[in-house]
């Protein structure tokens, strides 16, 4: 019999079991094409239901486990959660329920659960959006939740998961920053840390005002500071070591600087080329490994590789498929990415280190330490002088340390650690 026409769900589910059943991250299990068969409404609806299950999966677990009296396969569970967290969320019960029953009785190992599944759907349908209510916000892993209290204390960190618990806006960023009016009015947002502009319910992005011509491109708000805070680069070399997917090389591109793009994989290299082609920016390309990199600069970006426990708001699928256990190859690595950027700087140039991580050893830290080895390396606390940065971003060694719960009543911000070094 032939299999079934792939839906969003069984999209989402197909992406649940890659993920929770092979500890595979998102991004890679859609880099194999398996939405490719989907229309683009339903593949932005397949990605947006797995999402909100990985969000919501602590909550959907309780409510499962009030009417389970032993846990079903992995495949019959992410069935479950699938359907549960989209009733909870106002989905249609009655198509939800028929279409998660259609789903387990598609595999002969599982063909026999169906009247399990459709029994306890029936129930989470009945009263499971009221129990959702009271449910606290998801927690995150021990393996992070217990550094994050360290750093942060508990209720900053109940805060921060608060807001990941919720659907992130979008933000972009504007090709010309003196057109950032127009198109805020033009997309219907609302400008945020005075250079993004951030969307709720913006749907397909591809088919928005402006994104065809190039005239802005997607990118987190907190994502967007660190090429801001080198102020005027007109003219100037610019180095962006790690470039993909190229938000800040196009930053750079269109501030006026003359840039280099470095990251050492041929395939996010490519996403790079494709974003400045579509925006109509010019910056040379180099496939190749950020510490093989030579050449001197005026301005060096190293958004160095790390653990990404900042962008969770927008990657749920990360606690699952992390469990801690690289970071210290990670926090090694950006040490020496580190020397090697300062080395590519220019005497009186501007260095900006950052990272997409919530975890001090990643930023403040090494930071510290970086200024320990180099004698001739100070922070330029001058650069957080702008009026789009509050107190509360600014961190004790004079760098910036942004967490989601900043602008939590916006819709948060990534986690991220940036710091403006200069060379003397």
């Amino acid at each position: 019999m032939a299999r079934p026409a792939p839906t969003a769900r069984s999209s989402a589910l197909r992406i649940l079991n890659s993920v929770l059943g092979e500890g595979r991250l998102m991004s890679e299990v859609l880099g194999t094409g398996l939405l490719d068969p989907l229309s683009a409404p339903d593949r932005a609806r397949a990605q947006r239901l797995a999402n909100d299950t990985l969000r919501g999966m602590e909550r959907a677990d309780r409510l499962l486990n009030r009417h389970l009296r032993k846990q079903p396969p992995l495949s019959v569970r992410n069935v479950l959660r699938l359907a549960t967290v989209e009733i909870c969320m106002g989905g249609d019960a009655h198509g939800v329920v028929n279409e998660a029953v259609a789903l387990v009785g598609q595999d002969r190992r599982t063909f026999a659960m169906k009247g399990l599944v459709n029994a306890i759907l029936r129930k989470v349908a009945d009263t499971g959006h009221e129990q959702w209510e009271l449910l606290r916000a998801p927690r995150l892993p021990k393996w992070l939740r217990v550094p994050l209290v360290e750093a942060y204390g508990p209720e900053r960190v109940a805060a921060i998961e608060k807001v990941q618990f919720d659907t992130p806006p979008l933000d972009i960023t504007p090709k010309d920053a003196a057109q950032i009016d127009h198109w805020a009015q033009e997309l219907g947002g609302q400008i945020v840390l005075g250079g993004s502009i951030r969307m709720t319910n913006a749907g397909q992005v591809s088919a928005l005002p402006g994104f065809a011509d190039g005239s802005w491109w997607v990118q987190d708000a907190a994502a967007a500071l660190p090429v801001r805070l080198l102020g005027d680069i007109s003219g100037k070399t610019a180095i962006d070591l790690c470039s993909a997917p190229g938000g800040k090389t196009m930053q750079l591109a269109a501030a006026g600087a003359k840039v280099m793009a470095v990251d050492n994989s041929q395939t996010r290299m490519g996403r790079v080329k494709e974003n400045l082609e579509r925006t109509g920016l010019v910056a040379r390309t180099k496939i190749k490994d950020a510490l093989q990199t030579s050449g001197e600069f005026d301005a060096v970006v190293l958004d160095a590789p790390c653990s990404a426990t900042g962008t969770m708001r927008r990657h749920p699928d990360l606690p699952h498929a992390k469990d801690g256990s690289d970071f210290g190859g990670l926090i090694e690595l950006q040490s020496q990415l580190l020397d090697h950027a300062i080395g590519l700087l220019k005497p009186g140039g501007r260095l900006v280190y950052c990272t997409c991580s919530l975890l001090p050893d990643e930023g403040e830290c090494q930071v510290e330490e970086a200024l320990r080895r180099h004698q001739n390396l100070q922070i330029d606390q001058a650069a957080m002088n702008v009026e789009f940065i509050d107190l509360q971003m600014r961190s004790d060694e004079g760098g910036m340390r942004l967490t989601p719960d900043m602008l939590g009543d916006k819709g948060g911000l990534d986690g991220f650690y940036i710091a403006v070094l200069t060379k003397t």
